[in-house]
Parts: C-alpha cells; structure tokens; sequence
C-alpha cells in the first residue's frame, strides 16, 4: 500500500457555509480524515493529512506562498510515495504551473485538487476530485508531474486553465490531452507523462511587481501602457493578443514603446487571448512587427503558465538572451514544441 501526503493550503473544499456565504471554518483536518476513515470504497490508499498554517486564500495567492507549498513537499518527501494538494480554485491553475516549473522533475506524482462546493455538502464535488486525485497519485503508472484532478480528469498542471466558473467541470486543458480520465476504472495516458527526475527545493526570492500582465483590448490607451512599462521592478511582460497573436497598432505607439522596453531589458511574452491555439508572430504584418520589437512568442502557453514561468525564471536570475531562449523552449511540457 501507498503512502500519501495530503497538503490543506485552503479553499473552498475546507469552507463551511455561513451568514455571508462560504468561509474558512476550524476542524477541517478532523472533518477530512473522518471522511476517509469512512470510505466505502475500502480501497483509498493510507493518508497522512498536513495542514499549511496560516491557510491560504485562493484569491490573495502571492507567488511567495509557492516557497511555503515547495518547503511542506521537501520536509516529507522522503517519507511518502505520492502527494495531494488541497487549494483554491481561483489561482489552482497558477499555482500548479508555477510548481511545475519550480520543482522541475520527479520522482513522485504531484497532484492539486479542490472544489467548487465544500466537502460535506449536499452535492458537494469534493470527495469525487478527492478520491480521483488520491487514487491517481498513488498509481503506480501514474505521470512523475504536476497534475490536476478534478470532475474525473486528470490534467497536466502547467496546461490546464479554470474555463468555468460555476460548473463542476471547472478545469479543462485546451491545447493538451488529458493524462488521465476516472470512469469505472482510472485510465492513464502514460504516452504522455514526461521524463522523471528528482525534485528541486531550491526556496526563491519574488520580487514584487516583477511581472506583470497585458491585455491588449479595444481602447488600450498609450497612458496605461506607459503607466505598466514604466513600473520601476517590472523585469517581465505577459502581453496576450488577439488571435494568433496579433496586437493594436496605436499608431504605432505600441510598437515602438515594446521595442525601446525590450532593448532595455524588459522580456515580453506574447500569449493568445483565445482558449484553444497559439501565437504565430508573423502570419500577419502586425504580430511580425513583433518580432521586430523582440518580443517572443510564447505559442500554446496558457497565461498562467506564462506569468508561472516569467516569475521562476527571472526569480532564479535569468535575463537577456538567456531567458527568452528558455521562455521559448518547453521545460516541463507546458507549451508544444517548435
């Protein structure tokens, strides 16, 4: 039998109903082993519970929390065969990418899930996502990465994006197959599962306001783009477009301001605003004039795996050439090649 970690950082799957809507409530721990003592499925495999103290709020998610998540893994690592991330749905897609690209890779399944209605509630999805991820971490054809389980799938964390708000299908991969589906039996696609390795706990210092992200929208205005570019700690850009990656002209203002922030330093990322596809710089004047300006295509990255990966990186020192090569080059299955 397989011995897993159970991490609560917070969220909804641990909220209890109140005068003003879903909130925080003490004993979830107690609440949460009472509910796998009582499984009748008989079969869940045996679970440590640790609870992150103070928890997290999904919403108020700094990448600092992400040195907590990678400390908690280091500390038991050794001691447990697979590990089950409780979290926030709001930032669940971020944190998963960010941990994809901090920890690198493994040698054991990381596996992130939460809810949409807390555990213990009518119709709560809970122990559903609950048990697909816990029987998924501790498979033993189960992807050495960071997952996603939730509504029966199980995603490649850096790929998977919160596509809907209120359903319990909440999460989704666009660009990426699933590595997994939960129906009768949990049916894996090991095809897919990248090459293990082992982990990197290498804490990271996040500068504040170091990266930043960029609509570009009907309106944009000179006055908010100059307003971000000239944000005194902004080393990094996600600037998502139209289509395959096409920007507003602004009479060329936009252009020649990603140009002069560019050769100065600034690494700027182009990601599609749209759900499914990738930027292709090039496949119409106005996305080549950005290859000119030297900002780099990101292709099929998701914005959270974007902003994930400009955050790492430039927290681990990289600048210059040297971080838009790697922006450009898939680490950790996040992004398809060439």
């Amino acid at each position: 039998m397989r011995r897993l970690l159970i991490l609560h950082t917070g969220g909804t799957i641990g909220m209890r109903p109140g005068p003003d809507g879903y909130a925080p409530a003490p004993g979830f721990t107690d609440r949460l082993i009472r509910h796998l003592a009582g499984h009748d499925a008989g079969n869940l495999p045996e679970c440590r519970v640790v609870e992150l103290a103070p928890l997290i709020d999904s919403a108020d998610l700094a990448p600092a929390d992400w040195n907590r998540l990678v400390a908690a893994l280091a500390e038991h690592w050794h001691d447990h065969d697979g590990f089950v991330i409780l979290h926030g749905t709001d930032t669940l897609a971020h944190t998963a990418s960010a941990l994809s690209f901090m920890l690198g890779a493994l040698d054991k399944p990381v596996v992130l899930t939460g809810a949409q209605i807390p555990l213990g509630e009518p119709r709560s999805d809970a122990p559903s996502n609950l048990a697909t991820a816990l029987l998924a971490a501790a498979n033993d054809a189960a992807p050495r990465e960071v997952c996603i389980a939730f509504h029966d799938r199980l995603l490649r964390g850096n790929r998977a994006r919160k596509v809907r708000s209120q359903g319990f299908d909440a999460f989704d991969s666009p660009n990426a197959s699933w590595l997994g589906e939960a129906g009768i039996d949990l049916q894996l696609h090991t095809h897919e599962a990248l090459p293990t390795g082992t982990p990197d706990f290498t804490p990271l210092t996040f500068t504040e306001g170091a990266v930043a992200l960029l609509p570009v929208h009907p309106g944009l205005s000179t006055a908010l783009l100059d307003a971000v570019l000239a944000l005194p700690t902004l080393r990094g850009l996600v600037l998502t477009t139209y289509g395959v990656g096409n920007p507003p002209g602004l009479d060329g203002a936009l252009i020649a301001r990603l140009a002069r922030a560019t050769r100065r330093g600034l690494a700027v990322l182009n990601v599609t605003q749209c759900h499914q596809g990738c930027v292709e710089q090039g496949a119409y004047a106005t996305g080549a004039a950005l290859n000119a300006a030297g900002v780099i295509p990101g292709g099929d990255l998701t914005p959270e795996a974007a902003l994930a990966k400009l955050q790492v990186l430039i927290a681990r020192g990289l600048e210059g050439d040297a971080l838009a090569t790697v922006l450009a080059t898939p680490l950790r299955g996040e992004m398809s090649a060439g």
